[in-house]
């Protein structure tokens, strides 16, 4: 048995969530956005990778993000900003945001669920207690800490993104 056993079935069961709720929606079903001041499914779908990216591979292993090293970040039309992921984007530059198509926002989404999947499967209980100092949290905490914060961030966006997809074309988001 692994020892983020939890975390990962948590990540999965919300990754067949959006995974799901993905099916047969077009680029216009993608960038649609309930008002004004809400985000599209696109770009939760991007922020909620990038939240991922950044914890799993800078702030828990010191590693490049798959946004720079594999070059995610020019497929999307971007900086190569390993800090930028969504994170006090006001309403107007969500709306400047133009996500690339369908099959690059599947692709980075998918290298993201592989690298944080291969991530936690090779984590030990010791891993998981580790105290350390873990952005954006200033005090020390123990790496399965960090774990909850990112995988709580990970299923509230799922949640999200399952729920426009219901708003905009019906049920649709339930994992079979």
């Amino acid at each position: 048995m692994i020892a983020a056993e939890g975390l990962l079935a948590t990540l999965e069961w919300n990754w067949r969530m959006v995974d799901t709720a993905l099916e047969g929606l077009d680029d216009a079903a993608l960038v649609r956005r309930p008002a004004v001041d809400c985000n599209s499914i696109a770009w939760m779908l991007w922020h909620m990778s990038r939240v991922l990216d950044t914890f799993v591979h800078t702030r828990l292993q010191s590693q490049p993000q798959c946004w720079i090293r594999d070059g995610w970040y020019t497929r999307f039309g971007m900086p190569a900003d390993p800090e930028d992921r969504g994170v006090g984007w006001s309403a107007e530059h969500v709306t400047q945001w133009a996500p690339p198509a369908r099959a690059v926002q599947l692709g980075y989404y998918s290298a993201i669920k592989q690298a944080a999947s291969t991530y936690l499967r090779g984590l030990s209980v010791a891993d998981l207690q580790t105290l350390r100092a873990i952005p954006p949290v200033a005090e020390p905490r123990i790496v399965a800490a960090a774990l909850g914060q990112v995988t709580w961030d990970n299923v509230a966006h799922g949640g999200q993104i399952a729920y426009l997809r219901g708003l905009f074309q019906g049920r649709g988001w339930y994992p079979r």
